[in-house]
């Protein structure tokens, strides 16, 4: 039987839509200020976090393999088809920007729009669509 810790999950599914939200309009007003490179890294940062943490309650609830880096719980709960393929590639990009973000940040170009910011919203929206439809699918309502 799998334990599989729901509370968790949904606490950390409601934040993807507000990091949506503030993605979305970080690129509609962006104007390189220093207040939004700041902002922009810290909503990257916690859809990073985000992911890898819905991943990890993912992979541990459900014993899948475990993870050796970021990249790999990923890699794993797109094994577990968990999401669509076509979600991968964006956010194994998500999730390479963990090392810049939180170790190299003062190389990090505050003034630029990242490209992920402009992806990110529907990405994130669909993963949290996906996660909710699976663990229906595995546990049920």
């Amino acid at each position: 039987m799998y334990y599989v810790n729901r509370e968790q999950l949904a606490v950390r599914l409601s934040v993807i839509p507000e990091v949506t939200i503030a993605l979305a309009q970080l690129e509609k007003n962006w104007d390189g200020s220093l207040l939004q490179g700041l902002a922009q890294e810290r909503a990257l940062h916690l859809a990073i976090e985000t992911v890898t943490d819905i991943g990890s309650y993912l992979i541990d609830g459900f014993i899948m393999r475990d993870a050796s880096s970021y990249e790999d719980i990923v890699a794993i709960i797109e094994g577990e088809r968990v999401y669509p393929a076509e979600l991968q590639e964006t956010l194994l990009e998500l999730v390479r920007l963990r090392k810049p973000l939180v170790q190299d940040y003062f190389e990090w170009n505050r003034a630029q729009l990242h490209p992920l910011t402009t992806q990110l919203p529907a990405t994130l929206l669909a993963f949290k669509s996906a996660v909710e439809a699976y663990l229906v699918q595995e546990l049920g309502s």
